[in-house]
């Protein structure tokens, strides 16, 4: 990233046609370079409110647009800011960012506004994080779930543990200050208890890992059997469409099928697989052995059985799910083996059931809710369990009542743990690895 001095500009819309394409701008000179090709129809731009004018070069017309201006430190970045709203077109949009390039800014490298943002404190890493968890969200429980994080509600929740433990640890390092006075029997307790609520709140927020990986990544869902059972026909029923060919001849599915369906809110990453079968076909065998990666990698397995013959599964997985198709060509009264699902991918009968299933299995019922969406990332996940081991550590240490250094030393590394969550201390090796995934523009 270059230095804060320098005036930064970029395309902040996606490329292609549209309606509208924006043109972001920010830094010491944001204003001045607008002010060099912006003319206004009326008074000259004011900040905070959009300005009808027209950019020009030179004496070239580049387009009637709006101009919107921000003075540092109230705007995104924390600087003096400019946007410039065009009509869309990658041409158009390409012309006037040259045009303010050649103006006197430099082009903006990936996510390189919100670091500045970052910088002059305007927002905390995990906000950072969710600007791009909002950008990316693909049901409406994941975009629930970003912007909760962009108001703040796992950086405050972090702040205000480490503002906890930083209570507990001036506490501490006031009796190695004062060795004469001694830990009396009362504070130790206390400080027990408060080291193991600190802990209590940390493990609670390391209990959402999952629920954050299902959010933003989807839930694997294996759908495995024997050739014919239906396979093809639950997951194109699932999803709304005929993805996957569907066929009486068996072996039709050679290779995994992936595709996403969003059900009650929660992604679901289906993967229709090949007919688990003996067979000396070596393309086939292939699919067989793909088939036998995916339910290993899947966080649901559903062995798909045909009602009509119910050759139910030996022993399911973990996380497996027995489902009977084809239950439409069942004769009245018949009884399926308990713990198996009847379904009809032709009728859609037992869907509903399946769904609720599959929610169940995997934990997702409260997000399915709305019930808890506080859900972390891996990056927060690893230093939330650094957190915890260093208190679990410095929890022992007071009950044995060992020197207050080696405590004090435990609770310190927990104190940059979760410092490092929100860029508070330690974060020089990150923000490249956080902010490299943002695009240009953002």
């Amino acid at each position: 990233m270059g230095s804060d001095s320098e005036t930064i500009a970029a395309v902040a819309t996606p490329p292609g046609e549209g309606a509208i394409a924006m043109v972001r701008i920010s830094g010491p000179d944001a204003r001045t370079i607008v002010n060099r090709i912006f003319q206004p129809a009326g008074k000259l731009p004011v900040p905070r409110a959009a300005t009808f004018g027209k950019i020009r070069d030179g004496s070239e017309v580049l387009d009637q647009v709006l101009v919107t201006t921000f003075r540092g430190p109230s705007s995104f970045t924390g600087e003096d800011m400019a946007e410039i709203t065009c009509h869309g077109g990658i041409l158009l949009a390409a012309r006037i960012l040259a045009l303010v390039l050649r103006s006197g800014a430099r082009a903006a490298e990936a996510g390189e506004f919100s670091q500045r943002a970052f910088f002059n404190g305007k927002i905390d890493l995990t906000r950072a994080e969710a600007i791009m968890d909002l950008i990316c969200a693909r049901t409406p429980l994941a975009l629930r779930s970003a912007a909760l994080q962009l108001e703040g509600r796992l950086g405050d929740e972090i702040l205000r543990l480490r503002d906890e433990i930083l209570g507990i640890v001036a506490h501490i390092e006031a009796w190695i200050d004062f060795p004469d006075e001694g830990i009396d029997p009362a504070t130790g307790r206390l400080l027990l208890e408060k080291i193991t609520a600190a802990l209590g709140r940390t493990d609670a927020l390391l209990s959402t890992a999952d629920e954050g990986r299902l959010l933003r990544e989807g839930v694997r869902v294996a759908i495995v059997g024997r050739p014919n059972a239906g396979k093809s026909s639950l997951l194109n029923r699932l999803l709304g469409i005929e993805r996957a060919i569907v066929s009486d001849i068996p072996g039709t599915t050679r290779d995994t099928i992936e595709e996403t369906a969003c059900l009650r809110g929660i992604l679901f990453r289906l993967t229709d697989t090949a007919g688990l079968r003996d067979t000396i076909d070596p393309v086939e065998r292939e699919g067989v052995v793909r088939a036998g990666r995916a339910m290993e990698n899947a966080d649901i397995v559903l062995h798909i059985v045909d009602a009509t013959s119910c050759e139910l599964p030996a022993q399911l997985p973990e996380r497996g799910i027995s489902v009977a198709n084809k239950c439409d060509l069942l004769p009245p009264g018949f009884v399926l083996p308990p713990g198996t699902l009847p379904v009809s991918s032709l009728t859609g009968d037992g869907f509903d059931q399946l769904i609720d299933a599959m929610i169940h299995t995997t934990g997702t019922a409260q997000l399915s809710a709305g019930q808890s969406l506080a859900a972390i990332n891996a990056r927060h996940k690893s230093l939330l369990e650094s957190a915890s081991e260093a208190l679990r550590a410095a929890r022992t240490l007071v009950g044995n009542d060992e020197p207050p250094e080696l405590s004090a030393m435990e609770l310190r590394s927990a104190l940059d743990a979760l410092g490092r969550i929100v860029g508070a201390s330690g974060t020089e090796d990150i923000l490249g690895e956080i902010f490299s995934r943002f695009c240009i523009g953002k």
